[in-house]
């Protein structure tokens, strides 16, 4: 199978099932003299791992994370870093009926059709588990970008009708937005994550799932990071959020309201104060013609309501029939919380990736 790995220089190749034995990723590229243990690593997969809440399902992992090899006496080497993190709340039985069903809304039928096989027990590749493994590997690109004097965070800003205001956080340190998103909605605002936590509740008792929306910030890269053609900055960070499986849409700044100002209201203004180059409004997120401006870089991500869902669905078999289909096992009801710290990881790793492919750039 091609296309589980991620990076030109920050190579990330992840591995694994839902239901198999364990999963992982092995990061080629990672610079040598970085200190390393699983205790940094661990919190971030605390973030992501299930049974935290009521707002995620019930399948309960520890998601402990170990690092096989490429560090030596907390330090990084330089060669391969292997990262396993075993499953062991796996219930393949619930998956059962699935055996020759596909699901509605998930990967089922285009994965047969490409390999004329798949592994129904929760999806196997083409499960959301899978991203475990990316977040263990965008754990340590964060840390190796803060080494840089790069810091980024994500929360949520919508699940399904609630949402925050434009810009809420634009006034907020990320430290600040850190500690008023910790609860279950990671919504850094305690009384609209109150809200939320009541409509996935009532999405619940309907057998009904919601979807939402997750922003990224990223403050400190400086200007000229990314490539002006294929490999734009804003053109990566599309890629490696459209690679989460929920996500249906990427924005960057203003995204799709740029379409309908005015460019005397799109562009970003810039004066010079304290001999840098500052910028009065930042409409761009922080890229412009693909390279990293100075400004905070701002992404987002849609998620679509989560397709497993406790109703009967129409759907077909792999003989060709019509049949109805009612799904069971432990399911999120709303995705995005658990997500937030995916699209965090997936940020961190593309960034860094960029940010060592541009020491090349110039003698």
């Amino acid at each position: 199978m091609a296309g589980s790995t991620f990076g030109n220089i920050y190579r990330v190749t992840t591995w694994g099932e839902s239901h198999g034995p364990a999963l992982g990723c092995v990061i080629d590229g990672c610079p040598a003299g970085l200190t390393l243990n699983e205790e940094l690593i661990q919190p971030y997969l605390d973030r992501r791992k299930p049974g935290t809440s009521a707002l995620t399902t019930a399948r309960s992992e520890a998601d402990k994370v170990r690092i096989l090899s490429g560090v030596f006496e907390g330090k990084t080497t330089g060669t391969p870093i292997s990262l396993m993190i075993e499953n062991t709340s796996q219930i393949s039985k619930d998956y059962g009926n699935l055996a020759d069903t596909f699901r509605p809304g998930h990967a089922d039928y285009g994965f047969h059709s490409k390999y004329g096989f798949r592994d129904y027990r929760g999806g196997g590749r083409s499960s959301g588990r899978e991203t475990a493994a990316r977040v263990a590997a965008g754990a340590i690109a964060a840390l190796l970008l803060e080494h840089y004097g790069i810091k980024l965070r994500a929360y949520t800003t919508a699940i399904g009708p609630v949402s925050l205001p434009d810009a809420y956080a634009d006034a907020m340190s990320l430290e600040a937005i850190a500690e008023a998103s910790a609860n279950a909605a990671c919504i850094p605002d305690a009384e609209l994550a109150e809200k939320a936590a009541a409509c996935v509740a009532a999405a619940r008792e309907e057998c009904d799932s919601l979807g939402g929306i997750v922003e990224c910030r990223i403050e400190g890269v400086p200007a000229g990071i990314g490539e002006p053609v294929f490999d734009k900055l804003d053109a990566r960070l599309g890629q490696a959020l459209f690679s989460i499986g929920a996500v249906k849409a990427v924005e960057i700044g203003d995204g799709i309201k740029a379409a309908a100002s005015k460019g005397s209201e799109n562009n970003d203004c810039m004066r010079m104060k304290d001999g840098k180059v500052t910028f009065e409004t930042n409409h761009a997120g922080g890229i412009l013609g693909g390279i990293s401006n100075g400004n905070t870089i701002l992404a987002r991500a849609y998620f679509k309501p989560t397709p497993s869902i406790y109703q009967p669905q129409d759907t077909v078999n792999e003989r060709g029939e019509d049949v109805s289909l009612s799904i069971k096992g432990r399911h999120d009801p709303v995705v995005v919380p658990r997500a937030v710290v995916v699209v965090e990881a997936m940020c961190a790793i593309t960034l860094l990736d960029l940010y060592l492919q541009n020491r090349n750039s110039r003698i």
